[in-house]
């Protein structure tokens, strides 16, 4: 195999700029990088939560965290509450971190159960301070509780994609990454190996690479339409193939955690942010049209709607492969997941 020299990324947005930032901060001395992105395309940007190794992620990139959440307009997020999954009324909270203190051969549960036959009332979430945190809406950057070896507060957050995907592109460029402004028209491959070679742009620039790494979406320009890369569809198991967006006017202050609400064809997620609220309703089109979603969602937001309601169409499923040849699919082209735990921008950073 030939040395890797020049890896070339097709794509912005947050799958592009995550790849660009992390392979120039390990990578950056010994490979060139240049992205290949056109703000005529645009991008899906409606992925706002996430889980707490994108905390891991940041420090890597040595991000400083209240720079970022100000870059980010982020707040902070706890956990996940789901609502109404059960039946109506019904809520359960998947809060980040540890609940008590296990003990060597018995976990916690253990003692909490026997302490319930005596204290028939206590709730196992008593002991999870994410949990109590969040449903009181507070915060704070605690590591330990007090002078005991328990853990603190376990986070993660919510922020603007297209904020981050831009604070990233700040980052990589100064770090040595070559953005390149253009349209992709044809892909040279390698008469024998089939090896991607070079991107032929509108206007005739051409961007030659070793390796290149496919994040333009859903489309998979590199991943599906050059070498022909199948896709497995999950959807006859995760029947939903739609979403509506709209963003909202804040009318309260920023609860710590994201809300993702049942409905009888899908469900719909609140993800509030410094500057508004992120909302999205997912549906089966079997059970539900494009009218009638946006007009529930407008109907269930708190604050005055900020965008008009824009729907989005997705197929549930992977790639067959995520790397053949000398190219690498990340982010919705390799593949997409309703992200109920915010799956979406983890499936990202962890390709990467």
């Amino acid at each position: 195999m030939p040395r890797i020299q020049q890896v070339v990324i097709v794509g912005g947005g947050t799958a592009g700029w995550i790849a660009a930032a992390v392979l120039s901060r390990l990578l950056g001395r010994v490979i060139g990088i240049t992205l290949v992105e056109s703000e005529a395309l645009g991008t899906i940007g409606v992925g706002e939560a996430t889980i707490p190794p994108i905390v891991s992620l940041n420090n890597a990139l040595k991000l400083n965290e209240a720079e970022f959440l100000r870059e980010t307009q982020g707040t902070i997020k706890l956990g996940i509450q789901f609502e109404g999954w059960g039946g109506a009324g019904q809520a359960y909270m998947h809060a980040f971190g540890g609940i008590g203190k296990g003990y060597p051969f018995c976990s916690f549960h253990h003692l909490w159960r026997r302490y319930r036959q005596q204290q028939p009332g206590s709730s196992y979430w008593d002991y999870s301070l994410n949990y109590q945190a969040a449903v009181q809406g507070k915060y704070a950057p605690v590591a330990r509780l007090g002078k005991t070896d328990m853990p603190g507060l376990v986070h993660a957050y919510h922020f603007d994609a297209a904020l981050y995907a831009a604070l990233l592109r700040r980052l990589s460029e100064a770090a040595g990454v070559r953005r390149v402004e253009g349209l992709v028209e044809e892909v040279t491959q390698h008469s024998e190996t089939g090896h991607i070679q070079a991107l032929k742009l509108q206007g005739g620039r051409e961007v030659p690479g070793d390796l290149f790494i496919d994040c333009t979406g859903f489309r998979g320009l590199l991943i599906a339409q050059t070498l022909g890369v199948g896709y497995e569809s999950w959807q006859h198991w995760l029947p939903c193939s739609k979403a509506v967006v709209a963003q909202s006017e804040t009318t309260e202050p920023p609860r710590p955690y994201t809300r993702a609400i049942a409905h009888e064809a899908g469900w719909r997620w609140r993800i509030p942010l410094q500057h508004r609220v992120g909302n999205g309703l997912v549906y089966s089109d079997a059970q539900m049209t494009d009218e009638q979603a946006s007009e529930r969602l407008l109907q269930a937001l708190d604050g005055k709607p900020a965008t008009e309601p824009r729907v989005i169409s997705f197929a549930t499923g992977r790639r067959k492969r995520q790397w053949q040849g000398n190219c690498v699919a990340l982010g919705l082209a390799s593949g997409f997941l309703e992200p109920l735990e915010s799956t979406s921008i983890h499936l990202i950073q962890t390709g990467a």
